[in-house]
């Protein structure tokens, strides 16, 4: 491994540590990695994402991007390219995904694609972000595009919109939402995933929390603190009665993203777990290495985290549930089950695409609105990827 140093300035160099030959394993959450190397082993899976590639016209929606926006490169937004290179450099990336700024006032990002994934920037970043919390945004969609999450976040988008179509047919709108469901579920643990890489990239745990902070309460943080927010994530976690525990599995179950104090305590909580430091000491495994990855010991891991998150959980629903029973043991046996799901879901998912595909190009790419959608408020929708 070498370092890589950051002038800006006046300042004082940083020095990061390039993580040479990195796996994205090396950040992504266990629930996450498990889905993807299960999705990954799944035969014909080529076959549903090439089904979807039919429904979704990616040159069309590059184009829109393209002709709306302003792409990042040295001569345009050229600090933003600097901190792109910059993360990609840290996580030792051979290649760089185009990046675009559009007009929006929102905190917000988004990877996007299925053959040639790309990011879509949000102006707000560039003017409220400072060097390090733009740099650690851009190693988070950075994370998003090595995962391969850009892939299933393009299909999440589709499902959405048969979804939204099928409303007045009850069974079609059913089913697809419990694909969506699951989807979302998913999801929720990729930003996860994708929140330690910005970390890896900028290498600044005050930066990232900052960045949480700035999208929670705009880019102004005069008057906020950092203690007081973190305080914020417990009382979210393990405050109120079994009534707030209801009303958080409602607000978060059609959500794309955790909200930003519990994506602060999660990425702090893996800081404290040692991981963090582990890796940026070398100890992490390698792209050489993925192809021997196994999907048992990933769906293990996976229903793992979830036993350790269960039992750790404050949540009243959640130490109601522990009272009743063992309910650790039954929720990492569901979780054990993850691949057959994933099976599942995907099957139909690539079932409904085959059909669609040779009803014709009738959805096309992205319009105005679903593009508009997927800058929409930083905590709603299905296209956000902060």
């Amino acid at each position: 491994m070498t370092t890589s140093d950051e002038v800006a300035g006046a300042a004082p160099v940083r020095r990061r540590v390039v993580l040479t030959g990195i796996s994205s394993r090396a950040w992504e959450h266990p629930a996450d990695r498990g889905a993807l190397t299960a999705l990954r082993e799944l035969r014909g899976f080529d076959d549903v994402v090439k089904a979807f590639f039919g429904m979704w016209n990616e040159r069309s929606f590059r184009l829109s991007v393209l002709g709306a926006a302003i792409r990042v490169d040295h001569r345009q937004y050229p600090r933003v390219y600097q901190r792109l290179t910059e993360a990609a450099s840290t996580l030792d990336l051979p290649e760089l995904p185009e990046v675009y700024v559009t007009q929006s006032p929102w905190l917000n990002a988004q990877a996007v694609g299925l053959d040639r994934p790309f990011v879509v920037l949000d102006s707000a970043c560039v003017q409220q972000l400072d060097d390090d919390e733009l740099r650690t945004l851009l190693g988070h969609e950075l994370g998003h595009v090595c995962s391969g999450h850009a892939v299933y976040k393009t299909i999440l988008m589709i499902l959405t919109r048969w979804a939204a179509s099928l409303s007045w047919l009850p069974v079609g709108a059913i089913a697809l939402r419990a694909i969506i469901a699951a989807m979302l579920e998913w999801w929720r643990k990729a930003e996860l995933s994708a929140d330690r890489a910005g970390l890896l990239a900028a290498q600044d745990p005050a930066a990232a929390t900052r960045l949480l902070m700035k999208i929670a309460g705009g880019g102004d943080l005069s008057q906020i603190d950092t203690a007081a927010f973190l305080d914020q994530a417990a009382e979210y976690e393990s405050g109120g009665d079994l009534r707030d525990s209801l009303h958080k599995v409602r607000l978060t179950a059609w959500s794309t993203h955790p909200v930003p104090v519990a994506r602060a305590a999660a990425l702090r909580q893996w800081v404290d777990s040692g991981e963090y430091g582990r890796i940026l000491a070398g100890e992490y495994p390698r792209r050489a290495d993925d192809a021997a990855a196994s999907v048992t010991e990933d769906i293990k891991a996976a229903a793992e985290a979830y036993r350790e998150e269960f039992s750790r959980s404050q949540d009243p629903l959640v130490g109601l549930l522990r009272k009743l029973g063992d309910g650790a043991s039954d929720l990492g046996g569901w979780v054990g089950g993850g691949a057959g799901r994933a099976r599942s879901w995907m099957g139909a998912a690539g079932e409904a695409a085959a059909r669609a595909a040779g009803r014709g190009r009738s959805a096309g790419g992205p319009d105005d609105r679903t593009a508009g959608a997927a800058k929409g408020h930083p905590n709603g929708g299905t296209a956000a990827d902060r």
